[in-house]
């Protein structure tokens, strides 16, 4: 009974406690290894330098993106949305950083 009622007491300190993550986390990616982690790079600098303005961050990442691997680089910044894009294959990041904010990078023809 006693540890019944410790693992309820260790489920409610838990639920008070929100994880805010500062590292980068890849949600989804079917980029080759040099690419996402090209991006990746690109997107935690434009977050870090940009971090009060996410559509400067978005600009900068695309016109990289778009300077390094050819044209038609689209990117979204921003908290609490969702998305449905057409890609090309091998082209699409889908990624966190800073606890909330998400990062959505594809290429389309």
């Amino acid at each position: 009974m006693a540890e019944v009622a410790e693992a309820k007491k260790e489920e409610t300190q838990s639920e008070g406690v929100r994880r805010i993550h500062t590292y980068p986390l890849i949600r989804h990616s079917d980029m080759n290894e040099e690419m996402r982690t090209e991006a990746m790079e690109l997107c935690v600098t434009a977050c870090e330098k940009f971090a009060n303005n996410n559509e400067n961050a978005a600009k900068m990442i695309k016109e990289a993106m778009d300077k390094k691997f050819g044209a038609s680089w689209h990117v979204v910044v921003g908290e609490g949305y969702g998305y449905e894009v057409t890609h090309e294959v091998k082209h699409l990041l889908y990624m966190f950083f800073g606890g909330n904010l998400g990062i959505c990078v594809w290429k389309c023809a």
